[in-house]
């Protein structure tokens, strides 16, 4: 695999990067440890590198192309690579894609870990805090202003290349804000879905560990099982205790109808002995 990593400063290219490494067992590839390799190695490139360096100027991207074409022909590199800080132009882009036609390679992905400005900045100012609180050093490279102008540069020069790679649909586009391992497993995701093959090493180390893991799984079904006839016999018991209150129903209904009919009857006992004293009154009346 031939990857590319794209997104701002404080996106989490580094970490991706290098949990693609363990993964694959490709290469990654930073421009400025490549020519620091170059010049140390005294190549012919990294010996026109030094020189410029030496003046106080930029290494132009015809040179830094030749540094990476020599790079990629080591044997480490040969199952592939992810290239960490290029290209960071289109023109830059441009020359990589020449170069990759002139040696019959192609690039296989381009995955942009996409995030929200305003949360990095708020990220990088609490960890500042922090540092400033435990009484630590902050690197002059790691505040809240040089994130600002490096964002900034991203934004016009390197932020085209999301345009020019989806184009050519190679650009495949991630939620940076995720947590680490979540954008990981979306990585993975999309680069099985372009045909990325791990090297079986990995393989046995993933098939072991989802091995150690099963177990685990088996117990947890185990224990859902077990919960599962408690829920059965709480449900069970529902209709027990509606019966119950459905049988308490009647009952009351009798005790009232009860009461009811005794009130009744002994009104009626008392109108019917009312009428009958009145009655034997009006006949000794009559007699007298």
């Amino acid at each position: 695999m031939r990857i590319i990593l794209l997104g701002p400063p404080g996106s989490g290219k580094g970490t991706q990067a290098q949990l693609l490494v363990q993964r694959y067992g490709i290469v990654q590839l930073s421009t400025g440890e490549m020519l620091r390799a170059a010049v140390a190695a005294g190549t012919p490139v990294g010996l026109k590198a030094k020189e410029i360096m030496a003046s106080g100027g930029l290494v132009p991207d015809d040179v830094v192309v030749g540094i990476i074409s020599d790079r990629i022909d080591q044997p480490d590199a040969k199952h592939g690579f992810i290239l960490d800080g290029f290209p960071r132009t289109v023109p830059q882009a441009e020359a990589l894609d020449e170069l990759l036609k002139h040696k019959h390679m192609k690039l296989d992905a381009v995955i942009e870990l996409r995030v929200n400005e305003s949360a990095l900045l708020s990220r990088v100012e609490t960890r500042v805090a922090q540092m400033r609180e435990r009484g630590e050093e902050v690197r002059l490279d790691d505040t809240p202003e040089v994130l600002t102008k490096r964002l900034a540069s991203y934004r016009s020069q390197t932020e085209p290349l999301i345009h020019y790679y989806s184009e050519r649909r190679k650009l495949s586009t991630i939620d940076g804000m995720m947590a680490i391992d979540e954008v990981t497993r979306a990585i993975h995701r999309q680069l099985l879905a372009l045909g990325a093959v791990e090297p079986k090493t990995h393989r046995k180390t993933h098939a072991r560990s989802a091995a150690k893991a099963a177990p685990a799984k088996k117990a947890a079904k185990k224990v859902k099982a077990a919960k599962k006839p408690a829920k059965v016999a709480k449900k069970a018991a529902k209709p027990a205790k509606s019966a119950k209150k459905a049988v308490k129903g009647p009952k009351k209904a009798a005790k009232k109808a009860v009461k009811k009919g005794a009130k009744k009857t002994a009104k009626k006992a008392v109108k019917k002995g009312a009428k009958k004293a009145a009655k034997k009154v009006t006949k000794k009346r009559a007699k007298r």
